[in-house]
């Protein structure tokens, strides 16, 4: 059997749909929802799930670089789609496409500028980005009277949104630090709702602070990891749906005997005779290394198994002694039935890092 066959990342828009419905509860009617669909809509289609989420309703759409912009736009994405790492060897596609930058220092600014002044373009529409405690891009409030003055001397640049990221929403241990952060983001807010004569969009929830801080809605939210099914703590995976299920096929079963070993440098040693299936799946396909003996599990005809031995580059290895199988059987690896917290039952990594890892030589099927 090939390997197509075998092993998919099944993409469920019904999922998808419910998510995204229930994360629209959350919201007033009047505010726009901005749907994530970077590093392949984390992993699974950035071009289905973009198209879908449009169709559901989504205003806007984000993606990391422009070139992921431009698969959008190509692909006939139509709605605003907001860049957040532009680049600016790459204006040319960004204004061509008509891709919206986020700015989040005066280099990038100062830059931006002075390609415009190369093209013919009436305006072009940018997404300020402040840094109100996540400490990783974005203007300090200090420097708010310093963008001013370049957007004031550049005519061709329109501020469309001013917007910040939460650090820690999904933390109820930290909900003083997300307060303190929604407050310096409504302090810029207001700068430049007083200094500029248009007006433009805000937003600074994204998933976890859609479930949790309402009051921060303000125009417009950005749904990232919420709408593939995961949450930031155990209330909110169990309210959401995975978008992505990671099957694959046993596809050869043994028997060893006590003693024996699996896979490279015989991490695993049989304690009694065992009953061991190989599936075709390893760390070239994105499941990595980390998740070898016992740190993961998989889901066959309803019973977990557990990874032994050492993950290869094409194949792993799990233990179904006890377990009513046969070769060519279907293996969950993550998925409705088996989340990635089910997988990664040792809690090695986050459900983000597992399924945006899963390489593009695994086929993706609409199911």
């Amino acid at each position: 059997m090939s390997k197509v066959l075998e092993t998919r990342l099944e993409i469920d828009l019904g999922a998808l749909e419910t998510n995204f419905n229930l994360l629209k509860s959350y919201l007033s009617p009047k505010t726009k929802m901005m749907g994530v669909v970077k590093a392949s809509a984390y992993g699974t289609d950035s071009i289905i799930i973009g198209k879908h989420l449009v169709k559901l309703g989504a205003q806007h759409l984000a993606v990391a670089y422009i070139d992921e912009g431009v698969r959008l736009r190509k692909a006939g994405v139509e709605v605003p789609i907001l860049v957040f790492y532009p680049q600016l060897e790459e204006i040319q596609n960004l204004v061509g496409y008509q891709l919206t930058p986020s700015v989040y220092t005066h280099h990038f600014l100062e830059g931006l500028c002075q390609e415009l002044k190369h093209h013919q373009v009436d305006s072009v529409g940018i997404h300020i980005k402040i840094n109100t405690g996540l400490n990783r891009l974005g203007f300090e409030l200090t420097e708010l009277d310093s963008i001013l003055e370049h957007i004031h001397s550049e005519k061709k640049i329109k501020v469309a949104g001013v917007f910040s990221h939460l650090a820690a929403s999904g933390n109820k241990d930290e909900v003083e630090f997300t307060k303190a952060q929604i407050s310096k983001f409504e302090e810029a807010r207001s700068y430049f709702k007083t200094h500029l004569n248009y007006t433009f969009k805000s937003h600074i929830c994204n998933s976890s602070g859609i479930l949790n801080f309402p009051e921060a809605e303000f125009d417009m939210v950005r749904a990232g990891i919420a709408l593939y099914g995961y949450g930031n703590n155990p209330t909110e995976h169990k309210m959401l749906k995975a978008v992505a299920s990671l099957k694959t096929v046993i596809a050869q079963l043994r028997t060893i005997q006590k003693g024996d070993s699996v896979g490279y440098e015989r991490k695993f040693k049989a304690e009694k005779t065992s009953k061991i299936a190989t599936l075709p799946l390893g760390y070239a396909d994105g499941i990595s290394r980390i998740f070898g003996n016992g740190k993961a599990h998989v889901l066959i005809n309803g019973k977990k198994a557990p990874i032994v031995g050492n993950v290869c580059m094409d194949t792993l290895m799990i233990n179904v002694t006890g377990i009513d199988c046969e070769e060519g059987d279907e293996v969950e690896v993550f998925g409705k039935n088996h989340t990635v917290l089910d997988f990664d039952i040792e809690q090695q990594t986050i459900p983000y890092e597992v399924i945006t890892r899963i390489s593009q030589r695994v086929t993706r099927v609409l199911v």
